[in-house]
Parts: C-alpha cells; structure tokens; sequence
C-alpha cells in the first residue's frame, strides 16, 4: 500500500489522490488503511519518508559505486542526475513538489522534505570534504543549487541538457574551490 501510494503521490501529486484510488490500486480494504494511519496526512509522511529514504540509499550508492577520486565523485554526482532525469515518469524532484503541496513550514510533510535536501547537502558537503575542499558546506549548498535548478528545469521544460549545464557549472565551482586549497 505504501509503494502504492508514493508512486500516485508523485505521479498526480498528494492533494488530488484519494485514499480510494489508493486503495483500490493496492487491493488493500480500508480498515487496514486506518490500522496503520490516522490521516491521509499520516499515509503522505510514511510514503514520503520511505521515499526519501529510498532515493538517498540509491543516489549515494549510485555515486558512491563509481571507483572514482572524491573530486570525480562530486562531477559524477550529475551523471547520477541526468540518468534519474531521464527515466519513465519523471515528475521533477520529490521532495520540491511535497513543499509546494503543503507549504507551511512547520507542517511535518513540508518538514520531511526539508530533512530530505539538508540530508544531500550534507552528503555532498561530506564528498566536497573527502576531495580536500577547505570549507565544504559552502560547496555543498552550491553543488545542490545546481541540482535544484537543473531538476526545476528539466521539470517544467522536459529538455534534459539542464543536467549537463549544471555538470559543467559544478565543474568550474569545484576546480575553484579546490584552487584555494592549494
């Protein structure tokens, strides 16, 4: 029923799928809904928790799997965007469309999604770190600016050269920080 319920939420978004379609896609009755969850709200957080567990594991191992220097790493980082980009059904980036769903910031759900972008940059600040970059929370943040805009961009236009374009900025943002900390 979860699985279910992340791919209809990504697809069509959480406020305009009903717990019925739900349901009714994962052949599950709706006591067990309600065994497991108090709200819809409830079901959103669990699905975007699993969600954003999932594609974290799945971005870093796939970065992470390259037998590449910490410098390369950080550059194959938009590699991993642009295959994500271009897979069957991308909706643009989970998390951004959880945001603008529910958009007060203290909601748990938009709370969730937040958690999920502090979590990459301090992935990608870890990676900036490994390279020997002298303060990697600032590369960090850039490099996922970079990621935003590209999968913005990608989302609303469909052109997937917005991935390369970030590539090539992140390039010259990492050779930069590198420089001063030779």
């Amino acid at each position: 029923m979860l699985d279910t319920a992340i791919e209809l939420f990504y697809r069509n978004g959480c406020h305009t799928t009903g717990i019925d379609k739900i349901l009714a896609e994962a052949g599950v009755a709706k006591m067990t809904l309600y065994k497991h969850f108090k709200s819809k709200e409830d079901l959103v957080l669990a699905a975007a928790q699993r969600f954003h567990d999932r594609a974290r594991e799945e971005f870093e191992e796939a970065v992470n799997d390259k037998n590449y220097t910490p410098k390369e790493r950080l550059i194959a980082i938009f590699d991993v965007l642009r295959e994500w980009m271009e897979g069957e059904g991308f909706r643009g980036c989970p998390s951004a469309n959880l945001a603008v769903q529910y958009p007060d910031l203290d909601h748990p759900i938009h709370q969730a999604a937040a958690d999920h972008k502090r979590l990459r940059i301090k992935y990608i600040s870890g990676l900036a770190a490994d390279a020997g970059v002298p303060n990697p929370e600032t590369l960090g943040e850039q490099l996922v600016l970079l990621i935003e805009g590209a999968t913005v961009m990608t989302q609303i236009t469909g052109d997937l050269t917005h991935a390369d374009q970030a590539k090539e900025a992140a390039k010259v943002l990492i050779d930069a920080a590198l420089a001063t900390a030779a």
